[in-house]
């Protein structure tokens, strides 16, 4: 089964909370974090199944595009979103803090 990487990039902590809860309930995807980008920005990152990684950032996308902005200058907290499937290993090196390498046993991960 291959495996995919999904980032959802949200404006603030209660957005990213939501986003992060959808997204694990809307598919069979592991949360592996968040990473604070700058600022309020934050990424919430999962992995999984590539349909299951693209059904939960699909979904992550709506829920943050659903939740209102309080601020007058930001028009909307969803930033952007992609999906990597199967991410090289290199990509480890440039991310030191994501879990690429799926050594023997990472379908424990899975729910």
């Amino acid at each position: 089964m291959p495996i995919a990487v999904g980032m959802v990039e949200v404006l603030g902590h209660p957005p990213a909370l939501s986003v992060a809860d959808v997204m694990v309930k809307a598919a069979r995807v592991t949360l592996v974090g968040y990473e604070r980008v700058s600022g309020a920005r934050l990424t919430i990152i999962v992995r999984g199944d590539v349909a299951e990684v693209e059904t939960a950032v699909a979904a992550g996308v709506e829920a943050a595009k659903r939740i209102p902005a309080q601020s007058p200058k930001e028009k909307t907290l969803y930033l952007s979103s992609t999906v990597i499937p199967r991410p090289h290993a290199n990509l480890e090196a440039i991310f030191p803090t994501m879990c690429f390498q799926f050594g023997d046993g990472w379908e424990r991960f899975l729910v």
